[in-house]
């Protein structure tokens, strides 16, 4: 008795008669699909509609002189907005952030004036303090397993005390002493606060800084080793840890950007105006957070870009800058921060779910 194999039917995804079907893993992702899981798409879209908004409402917001105007002050808060971007993509907060950037410059100028050395020697000490203080975040938070914001709050409350209280002892008053005519001033001006003027366009050095610092940034998030470990100890630092990342390093090394980024600020700072008021900084960190929440960064971990940072530093700058070529009121400026803030987390969020529905 023989029999007879049944015929070979058609199945969903067969190319049809029995042919094979086409393994889904090799088909390459569509653009759509790829610009829909970008997380800096939702602060692109919203750049645009405050770019479009000021255009109109302000005569001159589309000046030659205004657009080097606001990149300047998207600058100042993109140097720091990138790491602590990099910051919370691995899951962390840094609410020192903000008060760093004026110790980085107190501790310059002081050091250089007490002690009449070269400029470079009080701008060097700073980066091995700022940096220390990276390491001293980063080391406490993997140590004691404590939250960040309760860490960093801890380095946050400290270091405000101690800005305020060491520049009185030593200074006698809440400012730095002038150092514009020590040896190496104007050298270390012309690295950190210096102008150069494109196609008629005076732009601040800083832009030239967070241009360079967005692009390392991004180069590490998505060529290097590191930026595989970012994004694996903001997913999950139990299971990165499993898979041998090391989580205590990440961490610290996050915290250390952070350190060197408020060292260029606080530099910039210092040689822009050439004395520190010691008060200054205090509620800086929370506007670095909003930009990189603007920018796609979940507050929960692993996900967002610099790139993303960066697009979210410059809708301050337009929004800061275009509320006075209103003429408006700038105290309606915080209220327009608010909003932007709450607007973006709810597009950043429908933006991922899209692109988790297109997978």
């Amino acid at each position: 008795m023989t029999t007879t194999a049944p015929p070979v039917k058609d199945r969903p995804g067969d190319g049809g008669h029995g042919s094979p079907a086409k393994d889904e893993r090799l088909l390459g992702d569509s653009p759509l699909r790829k610009l829909l899981g970008r997380p800096e798409l939702g602060a692109v879209v919203g750049a645009l509609a405050v770019f479009l908004f000021f255009a109109v409402v302000a005569d001159s917001f589309l000046k030659t002189s205004s657009f080097g105007t606001v990149l300047y002050a998207a600058s100042t808060i993109g140097i720091m907005a990138v790491p602590v971007a990099l910051l919370m993509i691995g899951g962390e907060f840094d609410l020192s952030a903000g008060v760093l950037v004026t110790s980085s410059a107190l501790i310059s100028s002081m050091f250089s004036y007490q002690m009449t050395a070269n400029i470079w020697v009080g701008v060097f000490v700073s980066l091995l303090v700022t940096l220390a203080i990276g390491v001293f975040n980063g080391f406490m938070l993997t140590r004691t397993k404590l939250p960040s914001f309760i860490i960093t709050l801890g380095t946050f409350l400290m270091l405000t005390g101690l800005n305020l209280g060491l520049t009185k002892l030593i200074s006698g008053t809440v400012s730095t002493k002038s150092i514009s005519d020590m040896e190496g001033f104007e050298s270390a001006r012309k690295l950190f606060a210096s102008e150069l003027n494109l196609g008629g366009v005076e732009l601040k050095v800083t832009i030239l800084w967070w241009a360079g610092l967005v692009a390392l940034a991004t180069w590490i998030l998505l060529r290097t080793r590191f930026g595989n470990w970012i994004f694996a100890v903001g997913g999950n630092a139990e299971a990165a840890r499993a898979v041998g990342v090391p989580v205590r390093l990440t961490k610290i090394g996050l915290y250390m950007g952070v350190g060197f980024c408020a060292w260029v600020s606080g530099q910039h700072l210092l040689f822009s105006f050439d004395v520190v008021q010691s008060g200054e900084g205090v509620g800086n960190e929370l506007i670095y957070i909003i930009a990189a929440v603007i920018g796609g960064c979940l507050i929960t971990g692993g996900y967002g870009s610099a790139i993303g940072s960066a697009v979210g530093a410059f809708i301050f700058g337009m929004t800061s800058k275009g509320i006075v070529y209103a003429e408006w009121n700038p105290d309606w400026f915080k209220f327009f921060l608010g909003a932007m803030l709450l607007l973006a987390t709810l597009l950043n969020a429908w933006v991922r779910k899209r692109a988790e529905a297109t997978r």
